[in-house]
């Protein structure tokens, strides 16, 4: 484990892999932190220079209680491949993670050069949802956010088979700082990259779980569609579908970023 300055603000970092491979920065989903890529990394860093952080308001990171937005996390992606002296890399991101790589691609797209966007979506209103969950996240901490979360990113069927998984989620999810949630969920509410998302013109693949009701596979195609050549892959899973179908998500993810 590595703990980093990034802007003068402390962040969580692992690198594995070859430090000569092309990098691959790795983005967690709202309510995890970088051990949600755990089924993953083994695989990835034959390949690739693997860099994983927990994303602000998360894990380890930085957590404090002042606004952010999407932009402000893209940053502090950036600063992270500064700091590691990446000039380059590929981006895969779950959730709130492929919101930022939206971003990213949008706006430093030269940054980049293959984009996995899992399990995520564009705009994510209503406003007053979000409002609401801020409301119970400030007053009753994150407790109260664990079993609803872990039924709308897991199946039924995942549920009462992948009792490690659920474990380990469920644990992320308890632990993460209640005010960095909270500030994560108003960058998501705030967020709306439905016209900008035309723009992308690095490669994309977007994934898309057919059993999703956080991120419905509608997001994931609006997200596919509106970007020009995106490919799109779909699993039988819920939200976190790299846990759910790890050795699935693992093979079209490395096939994508070596194609």
């Amino acid at each position: 484990m590595t703990m980093m300055t990034i802007r003068g603000e402390p962040f969580h970092v692992r690198v594995e892999g070859d430090a000569n491979a092309p990098a691959l920065l790795l983005s967690n989903s709202l309510g995890t932190n970088l051990s949600m890529w755990d089924p993953q990394v083994a695989q990835w860093a034959q390949h690739f220079r693997v860099v994983r952080y927990d994303s602000r308001g998360h894990g380890r990171s930085a957590a404090p209680d002042t606004p952010y937005s999407i932009a402000m996390l893209a940053d502090d992606a950036l600063a992270i491949l500064d700091a590691l002296g990446i000039e380059t890399a590929h981006w895969c991101g779950l959730s709130k993670g492929g919101m930022v790589g939206q971003w990213l691609a949008t706006h430093h797209g030269e940054r980049f050069g293959k984009v996995v966007l899992a399990n995520t979506g564009a705009y994510m209103g209503p406003p007053e949802s979000w409002d609401a969950r801020i409301r119970n996240v400030r007053e009753n901490g994150m407790a109260v956010m664990v079993q609803p979360t872990l039924e709308r990113w897991f199946s039924p069927a995942f549920r009462e088979r992948g009792t490690e998984t659920i474990a380990r989620v469920s644990e992320m999810l308890a632990t993460t700082p209640p005010l960095g949630y909270a500030r994560c969920c108003a960058a998501i509410r705030d967020m709306d990259q439905r016209g900008t998302i035309q723009a992308i013109r690095n490669p994309v693949l977007v994934v898309i779980g057919k059993l999703d009701p956080a991120t419905p596979p509608e997001a994931g195609h609006f997200i596919a569609d509106a970007i020009p050549g995106a490919q799109r892959v779909e699993f039988d899973a819920a939200h976190l579908s790299n846990l759910e179908q790890p050795a699935a998500f693992s093979r079209a993810v490395l096939d994508f970023l070596k194609g």
